[in-house]
């Protein structure tokens, strides 16, 4: 059953090497909080940020790059809720030499270290991903203790993390952190699909995720590259929530780079609509993910 609000979430940047394939992808803090206000303005009511070091453009976990694009949208006066991501720190290579070492391409963190800037910053929300898995060519390490410890720190801070969960057995962990109580109600699940090597981006996928997440859960669902927009169409259809932005899509049409994110939100707003669904601003996206309404308003 379609959803009577529809959220979209703009996924602004990402930590992918994608910079070299569009000049459009931001990369310093200001460019980054431009995206986000821009993306809000076309109809997202969430922002999904990674930063990235304003030289090389390559992913970072510096806290002032994050307080700087957090302060510049704040400073604004955007209602757009911000979800921070506790990605970094999980990437695993092991040396050809030991196995039992990292390579030096190897980011591997302690649960402290990714959270920090969310504990600081207290958004809205933050990404914790569910997920041991290959991921492209190298591991994604998240292991149940780190997932535990993560979770009760932002959520002693006051922010709602949001379940990324790549394949099924993912979500029968996550299941699991909801059933023993460490991930409060209601549960939020991002369904991520068509990530190399996790659950193809297909229908029949995202029908069975969804038919698997606990009872009363809400969620949204995502397709990368040229499955963006089928998966935004699909995930409305099944009653869930939309993810776009240029972390997950480079282009607009084939072989036609978008130029920024808010092209993306712009399409997946008229999916919405052509639907029958109303896309949510952020007091209705505050209401359905049962978040306190936004300072002043």
């Amino acid at each position: 059953m379609v959803n009577d609000h529809v959220i979209i979430s703009c996924a602004l940047t990402g930590a992918g090497d994608t910079r070299r394939i569009s000049p459009y992808v931001p990369v310093t803090p200001k460019q980054i909080a431009d995206e986000a206000l821009a993306a809000r303005l076309a109809g997202a009511s969430i922002v999904h940020i990674h930063v990235r070091d304003p030289d090389s453009g390559a992913p970072s976990m510096h806290i002032g790059h994050y307080s700087e694009v957090v302060q510049r949208i704040r400073d604004a006066g955007s209602d757009v809720l911000i979800n921070l991501t506790t990605g970094p720190g999980a990437r695993f290579t092991p040396s050809e030499e030991d196995p039992r070492k990292a390579t030096p391409e190897s980011t591997l963190a302690s649960a402290e270290a990714r959270v920090a800037h969310v504990v600081e910053l207290k958004p809205e929300l933050c990404s914790l991903d569910v997920a041991t898995m290959n991921f492209g060519s190298h591991a994604f390490v998240n292991v149940p203790r780190d997932l535990e410890r993560m979770a009760q720190l932002v959520q002693s801070a006051g922010v709602k993390p949001e379940l990324e969960v790549f394949d099924l057995g993912h979500v029968r962990l996550a299941e699991q952190l909801v059933v023993s109580g460490v991930i409060r109600d209601p549960p939020l699940f991002q369904l991520c699909l068509g990530i190399p090597w996790g659950a193809p981006a297909t229908a029949e996928t995202m029908i069975h995720m969804r038919d698997q997440l606990p009872a009363g859960a809400l969620w949204a669902g995502f397709g990368i590259s040229r499955m963006q927009f089928p998966m935004v169409a699909q995930a409305v259809i099944l009653g869930g929530h939309v993810r776009v932005g240029l972390e997950d899509n480079l282009y607009i049409a084939r072989g036609e780079l978008a130029r920024g994110n808010a092209p993306l939100v712009e399409r997946a707003a008229r999916i919405v609509e052509a639907l029958g669904a109303r896309v949510a601003a952020p007091a209705d996206t505050r209401r359905i993910l049962g978040l306190r309404p936004q300072q002043g308003s």
